[in-house]
């Protein structure tokens, strides 16, 4: 095969418009193969032209300015800081999960982040980053006086731009003076600390409606909702919902975890189409089944983070990205397997 049929191949995948609510916001949004290339935007101008030899034609032109667009920072969209409640309802969905790879997929973009465990007695999100043997000092210490607000947040390591900050410690109860108004206390002293207000606080809430979930959604102006693709869930997060919209929260967007294409062919689990139907929030992001995610879970180690990436942690980074650029994406209807056909059926059979 000559240089002339690769480069109009390679011109011609990276030419498909990506399915996306919003036009303008198309980079992140393209095709899975040049994802699994490279998830990171670490591509230069110059690199480009070696490995594909384009020639100064209109084909290349849209081959080298796609591939530029897709390989960019992405753009913060709304006023900082923007504080995000992740819930859903029901427990067990992948809140936790969702929380820390997004809040690592927003440090590696270069955007500084506050990630608050909500969850009080059962906090799990410092195992899931790695940081539970670095906790010395929580959110309620801080509120006590015990303890400075910048002694309770953990910076991680490896990204010196995350936090971790935890309310309280485990097998702990949540104290009678604490609530809404203490965790909104919380975000605002956050916002005027002496390194700089975050870009964003990403709010871990916990499962129920109870008061642990009144609390995490007090000072949050978006929401993340993580749901299944089964009616449990759904009934859970339409409950939810009407409850974040009525504490005023408008900008809400939900994550589809654990979709399994192939039971979606075989119509043994919902579609993310007809899940996105019955919800009626916007598509943030699309999580695939994937077995990684028990091991980076005992390892303390976000999928975002594995070389080479997964298929689950492509898809938290991409919605990390949506998040940045208030974008969302569009859910496309999956073809039904085809039914086997014997001999008979020739003759009707």
């Amino acid at each position: 095969m000559n240089r002339l049929n690769l480069t109009s191949q390679f011109t011609a995948m990276l030419t498909l418009r990506p399915f996306s609510a919003n036009p303008n916001h198309s980079s992140l949004s393209s095709l899975s193969s040049l994802n699994a290339l490279n998830p990171l935007p670490t591509f230069s101008s110059k690199t480009l032209h070696k490995p594909y030899h384009c020639h100064p034609t209109k084909s290349s032109s849209i081959c080298v300015k796609s591939l530029l667009q897709y390989n960019r920072k992405p753009q913060l969209a709304g006023t900082t800081p923007r504080v995000v409640v992740i819930t859903s309802g029901k427990g067990g969905v992948g809140k936790t999960t969702t929380t820390a790879n997004i809040s690592i997929s927003l440090a590696r973009h270069g955007f500084s982040v506050v990630a608050i465990d909500a969850d009080v007695g059962l906090r799990n999100l410092d195992l899931l980053l790695g940081l539970e043997n670095r906790v010395n000092y929580t959110a309620i210490e801080a509120l006590n006086g015990d303890c400075r607000l910048d002694q309770a947040l953990v910076r991680d390591k490896r990204w010196s731009n995350f936090e971790l900050l935890c309310i309280s410690k485990p097998r702990s109860k949540l104290p009678l003076g604490f609530g809404g108004k203490a965790l909104i206390w919380l975000v605002d002293a956050l916002k005027h600390r002496n390194e700089g207000c975050p870009d964003f606080m990403i709010i871990d809430c916990p499962a129920g409606i109870d008061a642990g979930f009144i609390t995490a959604i007090a000072p949050a102006n978006e929401a993340v909702l993580v749901t299944t693709p089964d009616i449990t869930s759904l009934r859970d997060a339409d409950r939810v919902t009407g409850l974040l919209e009525c504490d005023g929260i408008k900008d809400i967007k939900m994550i589809v975890n654990r979709v399994r294409t192939d039971m979606i062919k075989g119509e043994d689990m919902m579609s993310v189409l007809d899940v996105q139907e019955m919800l009626g929030l916007a598509l943030l992001g699309v999580i695939p089944e994937d077995t990684e995610v028990i091991r980076s879970t005992n390892r303390g180690y976000p999928l975002v983070l594995n070389k080479p990436p997964t298929l689950a942690g492509l898809a938290f980074e991409q919605a990390a990205w949506r998040l940045v650029e208030q974008d969302s994406m569009t859910a496309v209807m999956v073809e039904e397997q085809p039914k086997k056909r014997g001999f008979f059926s020739f003759f009707g059979g």
